[in-house]
């Protein structure tokens, strides 16, 4: 039961919409989760800050701070964060929400803290682990708890350090974690984040999962490991276990407000079905809403959008590519089901030995690909950022060091760290109504199910590479199709599939989890939709006991019923059907072997190309995305693509990605090239305004004799770069009363604006236009 009100995806509702969030917590490391470690150690920030004439004081030591003024767009919580530390100077990144992790003695200070410098307060902790001891050994209920451990084949418990073990949780689990929460919610916290129900697919060996296991199919246990069958039916157990374990307290939560008159909010952050899948993770991604959460944050970076895949034969890493697919997935959760959510982005990642300039490529390419979805406007613009601007990086990759060569290690570059800044401020205007895209055809999606991720474990587990979706998915994205995934299970769901043309499926690497996807199917494409389906038969889950060999039914593969509720037999032969209105376009090829095959992505496209000519949708291929976001324009230029001259943007522009915010009058999309931009054309205010900022600009005004006034706040130690629109040259800069320094301000004639340039503060500047 969804509790929260629904929510539109449009970006035509400001106080609406989806979001999402990021990934691995702030705790003891583990070998068990790819890329995770742990990052509590902490360094100092050293020479970022560049002192102009007279700014000898710091915030701190001012006798008096003028009154920070209001936000009017807070309330919608447009930019977050996830944080263990205390209010920091140089933590104040200034988004809408502090998300505070973990519920020890330490929350309620610190919730007051963040709350004092006028942060809308959240509580994070982790659901499927985290310092749970009074659980575990029986503090909780008198019940020792330790045999709900996740553990493997092997009889080795799944740890994310010491004993912060992966649970396998049991009826009172909920419970114990709806009691720490009550805590949190005493501290004030105006929501709840339970991060990352997660079962990894080795697991499912310990008594307590075999006493849910008796408990759910009422017969004894049998290990996952020994058919198909028995993985499917594992996975559907462990699914349910943390649909259970969150419903519990999310039905607390909702108990509390209706008692208390409160408003706390329920969310969940989460990796994406694509991720989990690949990784080997069992989660409830698509029910989350229907077990009472109000949203999620999609715990998309590039710690998961990294991970290689294969692509006409070749395996490496595509970062930009899978995070777009994974961020379309997560927004294809709330997109017919409503739901508030958050897209994740992290300057860094969770392994600490790439360098600072790799970091940074990667994360322009995801927080591109974010940007690509203009359906979401709110984002997590970083998980702990005190790892971020307190702890020191390598300035050689570890892909590039040579053997014996000395690990140097350095803080965050103070270019990066300005440029961080600025796209923070920016992420808060990304509501913008009027979007318009310049990429190959839209209108095209990839089926998924949350059942991609019951196939992944032996005897039989599904293509290592996932190449039963990036089979699909990845061709059509390179040669710039915004392919957008397609929740299986909202099928039903009226208005769900409406905005698609050409779906293309399979059901290699997953399988229907209802009947009821087909009926809706099948109306699709009787309206006139486009459905390319691809494989075989040959994956073995097609016999594991399911809806479609029970209750009298016979079908030897979900397919077959499928098909006939297409009005076509379960034999039908390979090639183009006509199906009321539409098509249906029928290959035995197998997505997964296509990926292997240098010819495999031209046979999908091939396919793709039939359909949408089939649908009346226009074919078209392009060598890049852009969108364009009200003024903004988010554009990739991509490789492994067609062969053509780059794309060239013409105007005038700022460029985001760069620190000193520079006035560009082209952009060339380049393959592998991200560029954010403000086109100054689009976004030419009538008076004074400030356009783009390395801090967050408050209060601005213009006043009748001409001065134009901000307060401007920011992390301590990061340089603010600010790009103001202005009729004229201005006479004279001031901050707090000081004239800014002639060579800290440079005007640019050709498009009237001036940029200027001094050391953050967190409690603000006082700044002058005169």
């Amino acid at each position: 039961m969804q509790i929260q009100r629904s929510i539109s995806t449009s970006p035509h509702s400001p106080d609406d919409g989806p979001t999402v969030r990021p990934r691995a917590a702030l705790s003891r490391g583990s070998e068990d989760r790819p890329g995770c470690r742990w990052h509590a150690g902490i360094g100092p920030l050293l020479g970022l800050a560049i002192l102009c004439a007279g700014w000898g004081q710091s915030s701190e030591s001012r006798a008096e701070e003028p009154r920070r003024p209001a936000d009017p767009g807070q309330s919608r919580e447009r930019t977050s964060f996830q944080t263990h530390a205390n209010w920091d100077p140089r933590l104040q990144i200034r988004s809408d929400v502090a998300i505070c992790y973990g519920i020890d003695a330490s929350l309620p200070d610190r919730i007051a803290r963040w709350k004092a410098q006028g942060y809308i307060p959240h509580l994070m902790t982790g659901v499927s682990w985290g310092q749970y001891q009074d659980y575990l050994y029986g503090r909780f209920d008198g019940v020792n708890h330790v045999d709900e451990a996740q553990t493997d084949r092997r009889g080795r418990v799944i740890s994310h350090g010491g004993d912060v073990y992966y649970m396998s949780p049991g009826e009172n689990y909920g419970k114990f974690l709806a009691q720490g929460v009550k805590r949190a919610m005493d501290a004030g916290a105006e929501a709840i984040h339970l991060e990352e129900p997660e079962f990894w697919v080795r697991g499912g060996y310990g008594a307590g999962f075999k006493r849910e296991w008796k408990a759910y199919y009422g017969e004894d246990w049998v290990p996952p490991h020994s058919s198909p069958e028995a993985q499917y039916r594992s996975s559907r157990l462990k699914y349910h276990l943390y649909q259970r374990a969150l419903k519990q307290v999310f039905d607390f939560v909702k108990t509390e407000n209706a008692r208390t008159g409160r408003h706390v909010k329920c969310y969940v952050p989460t990796h994406s079905l694509i991720n989990y899948s690949h990784w080997k993770i069992v989660s409830p991604e698509s029910s989350l809403l229907e077990v009472g959460a109000d949203g999620f944050i999609a715990q998309v970076w590039t710690g998961t959008a990294r991970t290689p895949n294969v692509y006409q034969g070749r395996s490496r890493e595509r970062t930009f590519e899978t995070a777009f697919l994974e961020y379309g997935s997560m927004m294809e959760v709330v997109r017919a089901s409503g739901g508030t959510v958050w897209f994740l982005n992290d300057p860094i990642e969770d392994d600490p030995d790439h360098s600072w300039d790799d970091y940074r490529t990667n994360w322009e390419s995801t927080l591109t690909a974010s940007l690509l979805w203009p359906q979401v406007w709110r984002y997590e613009v970083m998980p702990w950022p005190e790892r971020i601007y307190r702890r020191s990086y390598p300035t050689v990759d570890k892909t590039r060091r040579k053997p014996g060569e000395p690990v140097v290690k350095e803080p965050i570059p103070p270019s990066y760290a300005t440029e961080l800044q600025t796209v923070i401020t920016t992420l808060n205007d990304m509501y913008q109504a009027d979007v318009s895209w310049e990429s190959g055809t839209r209108g095209v999606g990839v089926v998924v199910s949350d059942s991609m991720m019951f196939q992944r474990g032996d005897p039989s587990p599904s293509d290592e590479n996932l190449g039963s979706f990036y089979g699909l998915a990845m061709p059509l994205v390179k040669h710039g199709l915004p392919v957008e995934p397609v929740q299986l299970e909202n099928a039903p769901i009226a208005g769900s599939l409406a905005p698609h043309k050409v779906l293309l499926m399979t059901y290699e690497g997953m399988k229907p989890m209802k009947p009821e996807v087909h009926d809706a199917l099948a109306d699709w494409v009787k309206q006139g939709g486009s459905l390319v389906f691809l494989g075989d038969d040959s994956d073995p889950y097609n016999r594991v006991q399911a809806w479609w060999n029970e209750r009298g039914l016979t079908y030897q593969s979900p397919r077959q019923h499928l098909f006939e509720k297409l009005g076509l037999p379960g034999d039908a032969t390979p090639g183009e059907h006509k199906v009321g209105l539409g098509r249906l376009f029928y290959d035995q090829a197998r997505p997964a072997a296509l990926t292997y095959r240098k010819d495999g992505a031209d046979h999908v496209r091939g396919l793709a190309r039939k359909a949408c000519e089939a649908a009346g949708l226009p074919y078209r291929e392009t060598n890049h995305l852009v969108l364009r976001r009200g003024p903004y324009v988010v554009a990739a230029g991509l490789d492994e693509s067609i062969e053509a001259d780059p794309l060239v943007l013409h105007g005038r522009f700022l460029d985001l990605f760069d620190a000193s915010l520079p006035v560009v009058e082209s952009a060339s999309l380049t393959p592998g090239s991200r560029r954010l931009l403000l086109d100054l054309e689009r976004k030419r205010p009538e008076g004074p305004s400030v356009l783009a900022s390395a801090c967050k600009i408050l209060g601005a005004e213009s006043l009748p004799d001409g001065t134009f006034r901000f307060h401007a706040e920011g992390p301590e130690g990061v340089q603010a770069v600010v790009r103001i629109a202005l009729p004229d040259e201005p006479m004279r800069v001031e901050i707090d009363d000081q004239p800014l320094a002639p060579e800290a301000r440079e005007w640019h004639a050709p498009s009237k604006t001036l940029l200027i340039r001094f050391p953050n503060a967190s409690q603000g500047h006082r700044v002058v236009v005169r």
